[in-house]
């Protein structure tokens, strides 16, 4: 049985080739470089709008990973539009769709991604396809406070600073807590739809200032920034990218919150609940 995995060397991809292989599974790597696939991992070179090297990577398969990765709608669009039209050609046993943080699942909010945009396409595409999908939708990634503009003064000032109301809820998640989710997904097909993952009830800047201090070993407080003074700490990272993130945040700032609902949450349908932030911190070493 094999299992192919989109992403496989990236943030997301990555923890489910490694949970799929500690778990005895034969995981290959799909990405554009193998170059860049550790040794001894299988892997595949794949373009994600050519939809024949799409068909033949998943004939077979018991199970398709996939997530789209960040780039121009366009093309993002035209990656969907092959991914779909393979998995109807190749007919994997299962398909499971990671949204990155976008929301599908949420009807009538302002944040829910329209009807036509890339990840909405892929999903109704993939699943008209007949082949049992299910939708892995996550809110905000811990993996942000990572970043050297943030996790740098949580640890020489004191100061978690994010774009975000100190009171604001947020469903985090880490990327390792949507990769057991993925991984249990491929495995149980009994389960379709959109499983959604992340805290609830949502953890606030306070919270996660506790949980730095109580990981840190001192005091750490939260302070909310504008998404203006956030693009100006990640350009230098990110470059002309920034954009779209500070938009994402000065979307999320006109909410009042960021969190998933207890009926679809892996909690509730798995019975798998994300890593308390500590925990998270200290399987990282941060």
């Amino acid at each position: 049985m094999v299992y192919i995995i989109h992403g496989a060397t990236g943030a997301q991809g990555s923890p489910v080739l490694t949970a799929l292989n500690v778990a005895g599974k034969h995981a290959v790597a799909a990405v554009r470089d193998t170059g860049k696939v550790p040794a001894g991992v299988d892997a595949v070179a794949v373009d994600l709008t050519d939809r024949e090297a799409l068909t033949e990577a998943y004939a077979g398969a018991e199970g398709v990973f996939i997530h789209l990765p960040m780039g121009a709608p366009v093309e993002s669009s035209a990656q969907a539009r092959a991914i779909a039209a393979a998995v109807a050609a190749a007919r994997p046993a299962r398909v499971v769709i990671s949204t990155s943080g976008q929301i599908v699942d949420q009807p009538g909010s302002p944040l829910l991604a329209p009807d036509d945009s890339p990840i909405q396409t892929l999903i109704r595409s993939v699943s008209e396809t007949g082949v049992s999908t299910a939708v892995v939708a996550p809110r905000l990634y811990l993996e942000n406070l990572l970043l050297p503009v943030i996790a740098e003064p949580a640890r020489a000032e004191g100061v978690l600073r994010y774009p975000l109301p100190a009171d604001y809820p947020v469903s985090w998640s880490s990327h390792l807590d949507v990769a057991e989710v993925v991984v249990r997904l491929l495995a149980d097909t009994a389960v379709t739809g959109t499983v959604a993952v992340g805290h609830y009830p949502g953890l606030t800047g306070a919270d996660l200032a506790e949980s730095f201090a109580a990981h840190l070993g001192g005091e750490v407080r939260f302070e909310g920034i504008t998404p203006d003074a956030f693009g100006e700490l990640i350009t230098p990272l990110f470059g002309p990218a920034a954009a779209p993130v500070v938009d994402l945040y000065r979307a999320l700032n006109a909410q009042d919150r960021n969190t998933i609902s207890d009926t679809n949450s892996a909690q509730t349908v798995l019975g798998l609940a994300p890593r308390p932030v500590t925990r998270w911190l200290a399987e990282l070493g941060v």
